[in-house]
């Protein structure tokens, strides 16, 4: 199975998501959230940067409980003309 290429879009999508996540982890670690979450460092550290902009829907899941943010949240930030919302 040959995977295509994402599209700008796609792309735009993920760097969105990454800010997003990046917003709700504010004062903790990246080691301390990706540890809560399963995954490794790195995973959330490329996720962040928009260098994995496709993420599985599970990591997004056990990210948002890890950081307590509603997946809806995570949701909007994918769509486009939307603002990321800062953690509450």
């Amino acid at each position: 199975m040959v995977r295509q290429p994402l599209s700008v879009e796609q792309i735009a999508a993920g760097q969105r998501l990454g800010a997003a996540l990046r917003a709700a982890r504010a004062g903790r670690s990246l080691v301390e959230v990706a540890l809560a979450a399963g995954i490794s460092p790195e995973t959330l550290r490329k996720i962040e940067t928009g260098r994995l902009p496709a993420p599985a829907f599970g990591t997004v899941v056990c990210l948002s409980q890890a950081l307590g943010v509603p997946l809806s949240d995570l949701a909007d930030a994918w769509l486009p003309d939307t603002p990321v919302r800062q953690a509450s």
